[in-house]
């Protein structure tokens, strides 16, 4: 699975990034994190929430969202002037920390969702 991430990742990084010496960069950063063991980290996170999304449950399949839109209001409402007289500006910076975050997981899941057939024939073709 790692070796059809890396030829994937590697294809990418060639479209990508039009400079040799950054492709050549990147190219040693996605060896590293594959050495690093991250790779096999990342790809069994995007697992787990493309389960969780495509569950039967539809609590199960949308508590992900759900919660980043709880918190993305509490942001808006507090730009707008509302917000419940004891949140302070700390908490306000550290749920839009979590949104965030909760955000740059699911471009990484997208993104997985949108190799993974490409990851899949690769696998199949070796």
């Amino acid at each position: 699975m790692i070796e059809a991430v890396l030829a994937v990742g590697g294809k990418l990084i060639d479209k990508l990034i039009p400079d040799p010496q950054a492709q050549a960069d990147a190219k040693i950063k996605l060896l590293e994190l594959a050495q690093k063991g991250e790779l096999t980290e990342i790809t069994a996170k995007a697992d787990i929430i493309k389960a969780e999304a495509s569950s039967e449950h539809g609590l199960a399949a949308t508590w992900r969202p759900i919660l980043m839109l709880t918190f993305g209001a509490l942001i808006v409402a507090r730009w707008l002037g509302y917000s419940a007289p004891g949140i302070e500006e700390a908490e306000i910076l550290k749920l839009w920390d979590i949104v965030e975050l909760g955000l740059g997981g699911y471009v990484i899941g997208r993104s997985v969702e949108k190799v993974a057939p490409t990851i899949a024939e690769a696998i199949k073709n070796k």
